[in-house]
């Protein structure tokens, strides 16, 4: 279902990010001068909701010669305010309102199935692997929205790499962290839980595979899938698992999260197709986040416009049939 937002405001009015962090360092020493007279164990309880990213550390990176160019970038409030992630919550605002319990440190993520040998990886440690790339990447959603996001991360294949998957290892599937204590809205949902995703292995290798830990300068905020996720930018968004947890090498190709809950809508590959209807909405556009309202609708391109890129992963392949 397309939920409907509010016409954007101009360019000019929406505050800077720089300025949006300042007054947010600001009152936060308002509210801690307070914090005697209201105690600090309610204090906290007060501002929980609200510290997703309020002190978020910085993650420098060299700009990729792969980013998309000439389009205006999504705002750091639209991209952190405008979010899917079900676990939070089915509406837009929800994640930015309930991921801030998400325990982003300590973690760790899982390499298991097909593989020469098992084996963990934490947080650190996959930060250190490969130099952090800025990749600024068109986001297509299949509910015929989009944004321009500057994300920060490394081809996926560097880390498929140092996984050592076997030869008959043909798909790679995403788990997400789940725990119903964090994600309170998940007991309401009729989802199976943990959220999950895959790929064949040729397009978990293709370069413009992100393994991803940033954007805009930053570690992810929780709604945006910290502490790292994968971004796949020709494929609709719900592609890209976020807040991972495991990752596992298979020889056939698994059943994910939407193919079970809706498979005339959410077939295995969902690449970015105009021609190919959802059930309710046509996909032949989209509306740019944060644009003027005057501004926002345009033409969805094939491929989410990387088909120079990744159309040669499906030669020969009926993309109405395979979607």
């Amino acid at each position: 279902m397309l939920i409907r937002k509010p016409p954007a405001i101009p360019a000019s009015a929406i505050t800077p990010k720089d300025r949006y962090l300042n007054r947010r360092r600001f009152l936060g020493g308002a509210f801690a001068a307070g914090a005697a007279a209201l105690g600090a164990g309610r204090l906290a309880d007060v501002l929980a909701p609200r510290t997703a990213f309020a002190d978020a550390e910085k993650l420098p990176a060299v700009h990729s010669p792969l980013s998309t160019t000439g389009e205006q970038l999504t705002s750091f409030e639209d991209i952190t305010h405008y979010n899917n992630f079900h676990e939070f919550g089915v509406n837009k605002s929800d994640p930015a309102q309930n991921a801030g319990g998400l325990p982003t440190r300590p973690w760790t993520v899982k390499v298991t199935g097909l593989v020469q040998q098992p084996k963990t990886f934490d947080i650190d440690t996959l930060l250190k692997l490969r130099p952090l790339e800025e990749r600024v990447y068109r986001h297509r959603c299949v509910e015929a929205w989009s944004m321009v996001i500057p994300w920060i991360g490394y081809s996926l294949s560097e880390f498929i790499k140092e996984c050592q998957p076997l030869s008959k290892a043909k798909y790679v599937q995403f788990f997400s962290y789940y725990n119903r204590k964090v994600e309170k809205w998940a007991d309401e949902s009729t989802i199976f839980w943990p959220y999950s995703e895959a790929m064949r292995m040729d397009e978990a290798m293709n370069e413009l595979t992100l393994l991803t830990f940033g954007l805009y300068g930053q570690v992810l905020p929780n709604q945006d899938g910290a502490p790292v996720r994968i971004v796949i930018p020709w494929k609709y968004g719900f592609k890209s698992a976020k807040s991972i947890v495991e990752v596992r090498f298979v020889e056939k190709q698994p059943t994910t999260t939407w193919m079970e809950q809706c498979p005339q809508a959410y077939g295995f590959y969902s690449n970015v197709n105009p021609n190919v209807d959802a059930p309710n909405h046509s996909q032949r556009f989209e509306r740019r986040i944060g644009l003027p309202f005057y501004a926002q609708r345009r033409e969805t391109l094939m491929f989410n416009g990387y088909g120079d890129q990744v159309a040669s992963l499906y030669n020969g392949m009926d993309l109405r049939k395979y979607y």
